[in-house]
């Protein structure tokens, strides 16, 4: 698919999708939904790539939902269009690397939705994030109800989705919504930084952190457990031992390349 919404370049084991609708402040629309869970199938199966980053292109990250797009939709339209969306972003949260946001804008409605189906997020110092959709007489269809209350606490989940409130960006990470602020100028490296910092983890322990911990906590804490310590054993005699083997040997570790387990 030739993408019109969506830009996506790599450097390296690192992609980089940049959200380019600036005239609409990067609202959400089925052509974006199309393009990003194409592009998602298409990274799912790609072993090389390391991390994600998602940002958007001028003042924001994505603004919403398209309002214009969505006007006259039916009941039965407007609930297909909540599954697509949930769909994609579900997918998303499922990708075998991690998937950071880098918020450099706004983040309202369906991209504060965006931003949390993401791994984790970084935001530029100067950004505002919220659910304003009550004040359409609107709820939020992208799961914002289930994921804000599992990043947050059901007092402050509440709080923003009945309020409607825009938070700023001290706020946010106050409430846990995003885990690191930088200057505007300085998101992107950042985001790079970040990303660099994990590809430099070993690939297979990655995604099963990712994996361990995303299943787990969905399910009962002895469950989840249980589910760390058979996953534990997995990298033994593989990944696992180049990375201890070079620990000892006072090294870095060539991850994927051949090495002599002492």
């Amino acid at each position: 698919m030739k993408y019109s919404i969506l830009k996506m370049r790599r450097e390296g084991n690192i992609v980089v999708v940049v959200i380019s609708r600036p005239a609409a402040m990067n609202a959400l629309n089925t052509q974006f939904f199309e393009e990003m869970g194409d592009l998602i199938t298409g990274l799912s199966t790609d072993e090389t790539v390391r991390a994600l980053i998602i940002t958007g292109e001028g003042k924001a990250f994505v603004a919403g939902a398209d309002i214009a797009e969505m006007v006259n939709m039916t009941p039965d339209e407007a609930r297909r269009f909540s599954e697509t969306g949930q769909t994609v972003f579900t997918k998303l949260g499922q990708l075998h690397f991690p998937v950071i946001a880098a918020i450099n804008g706004f983040a309202l409605g369906g991209g504060m939705e965006l931003a949390m189906a993401c791994d984790f997020r970084i935001a530029a110092d100067t950004i505002k994030m919220g659910q304003p959709e009550v004040g359409l007489g609107l709820i939020p269809g992208y799961a914002a109800t289930q994921r804000l209350p599992r990043l947050t606490n059901l007092g402050d989940a509440l709080y923003l989705l009945t309020t409607g409130e825009a938070i700023d960006a001290q706020t946010a990470l106050q409430m846990r919504l995003v885990q690191k602020l930088t200057s505007p100028e300085g998101l992107m490296d950042e985001a790079m930084r970040l990303a660099k910092a994990i590809e430099a983890k070993g690939p297979n322990a990655v995604r099963l952190v990712k994996e361990v911990t995303r299943k787990g906590i969905e399910m009962p804490y002895i469950d989840g457990e249980k589910l760390e310590r058979t996953h534990f054993g997995d990298p033994f005699g593989e990944e696992g031992a180049q990375g201890m083997v070079a620990f000892l040997d006072k090294r870095k570790p060539n991850w994927g390349g051949p090495q002599e387990v002492k």
